[in-house]
């Protein structure tokens, strides 16, 4: 099932997929990202992924234009725990580097204690990585 949220212009923002032959959640974020649109992007998939019973969301940054900071402190302390909580174990942030997304991203990945992060300029390495994680848990 795939779920995308819409802006107030009727353009998507996010869209969120389970992958069940992965087991994980599949998030693809877009265009300029408001702090509402981000937390109503970031709830849509904790609740995906606590209702899959998954541990690994692949969070796909590649096409959102201009940095999230504005959200950082919110992202982390208040989103970050409740996603732990949800069953959140791997995240994979595929993200464009030197872009101003990719900076918002280096500092989340510095900040984040809740569940292991790992940053990736491709979907290649990025899924290489969820499945070696979630192989380790079997």
């Amino acid at each position: 099932m795939k779920q995308t949220l819409q802006n107030a212009l009727g353009r998507t923002y996010i869209s969120v997929e389970q992958d069940t032959a992965n087991r994980w959640i599949a998030v693809d974020w877009m265009g300029y990202l408001t702090t509402d649109s981000i937390k109503a992007g970031a709830r849509a998939y904790t609740e995906a992924l606590a209702s899959s019973g998954y541990q690994a969301v692949l969070n796909d940054t590649r096409n959102v234009l201009g940095p999230w900071d504005h959200s950082m402190d919110w992202v982390i302390n208040e989103w970050a725990p409740n996603a732990a909580a949800a069953g959140l174990r791997y995240l994979a942030m595929i993200s464009t580097p030197d872009s101003m997304a990719d900076s918002s991203a280096a500092t989340f990945y510095a900040q984040l204690k809740a569940f292991q992060t790992r940053i990736f300029d491709n979907e290649t390495d990025a899924k290489a990585w969820l499945r070696q994680s979630l192989a380790a848990l079997r």
